[in-house]
């Protein structure tokens, strides 16, 4: 049996074209018509391949490379084998992404699952509901009453749009994902298992035990978002949970009620965002963290992996470790702590 080749070059791209499009300096101009097909790693390349190499670690690539061109800093160049068409640019892995983009464009946003176009006659869409002309709504979907879903936005298999949600256009929510109370704005993507406005984890001592506290928010969700599969974004409890425009959601991310998380965020995945927690703009998050509630972070602040957050973070500042503190002062004390170790192992072995 052949392999299947799920994704297709939309078409053949030349060394000049590349460059025309990222800004790119093609150092011989004589290569311009060089054939880029495909996209591959530098350690892999092939027939027809593009391939990027950057940062210092990632220089002795350059001399082994086997493509049909490579995106490098400048002074990166001089190192490439021959019959390589040379693309310096000051950033080559983001005009490799946007070569990616444009050689690939099915893979940049996921499009229907079954194929289907329109409206699935499997489907079961509330009378009441309005679903945009252009819209794609696939077989097992279920859109409650009052629905609103734009133009271009796909609603994968076994999806459920709860009551009065608003959806915008040229969206996309994942097989078996779950939307409720929920506003979401133009060119949302939502992956498959990912649960949107369900109850957040609210509870005051009772008599008996734990008591409920109705949570009577919303979850907003501005324009260009991505949230990764089996994440979860719980809605407000009096007010909203607010997630800004342009950030991005790995998988399997808790996002707690009455969040506010500011725009071009980056969150990594596996981490725990409290309540009220407020997030400033082009914050980044690496994989793990943990927030504890009510924090504020400030904007363009970076959390290491794995970090637990008790206290506020300046915008700006690195912040790593459990309890979280300065980067500087965390390495201060790791490296503290291993001078000590070092020397209670001398002092045991001269024992």
């Amino acid at each position: 049996m052949t392999d299947p080749v799920f994704f297709a070059p939309s078409r053949r791209y030349t060394a000049g074209e590349v460059a025309n499009l990222t800004g790119a300096n093609l150092v011989d101009s004589s290569q311009a018509d060089v054939a880029i097909e495909a996209l591959a790693p530098a350690n892999e390349g092939g027939d027809g391949a593009l391939v990027f190499v950057d940062g210092k670690r990632n220089f002795a690539l350059m001399q082994s490379l086997k493509a049909a061109a490579v995106l490098c800093p400048g002074d990166f160049a001089n190192r490439a084998p021959q019959g390589i068409a040379v693309l310096v640019h000051p950033r080559p892995q983001q005009a490799f992404a946007m070569v990616g983009r444009l050689l690939f464009p099915q893979a940049s946003t996921p499009g229907p699952m079954t194929g289907e176009t329109g409206i699935s006659p499997q489907a079961h869409i509330d009378p009441s509901a309005h679903v945009e002309t252009g819209a794609i709504v696939e077989a097992g979907a279920v859109i409650g009453p009052g629905v609103s879903i734009g133009s271009g936005t796909v609603v994968a298999p076994n999806a459920v749009i709860g009551r009065s949600c608003k959806i915008g256009r040229d969206g996309y929510v994942g097989p078996g994902a779950s939307i409720q109370y929920a506003l979401i704005g133009n060119r949302v993507i939502i992956h498959g298992g990912a649960r949107i406005g369900q109850d957040g984890f609210g509870f005051v001592g009772g008599a008996k035990g734990p008591e409920r506290v109705p949570q009577i928010g919303r979850v907003i969700i501005q324009d260009d978002v991505e949230i990764g599969s089996n994440s979860t974004v719980d809605r407000g409890a009096m007010s909203d949970t607010i997630i800004g425009q342009g950030t991005k959601i790995d998988n399997l991310v808790q996002i707690a009620h009455n969040v506010r998380i500011g725009r071009n965020c980056i969150i990594a995945g596996l981490s725990g965002i409290s309540g009220s927690v407020v997030v400033g703009d082009n914050v980044t998050m690496g994989g793990g963290v943990g927030l504890a509630d009510h924090l504020t972070i400030g904007p363009g602040a970076k959390l290491a992996a794995r970090s637990g957050f008790m206290s506020n973070v300046p915008a700006g500042e690195i912040w790593a470790g459990y309890p979280a503190q300065p980067m500087a002062e965390a390495l201060r004390e790791i490296a503290w702590l291993r001078k000590v170790a070092k020397s209670r192992k001398q002092g045991d072995g001269n024992g």
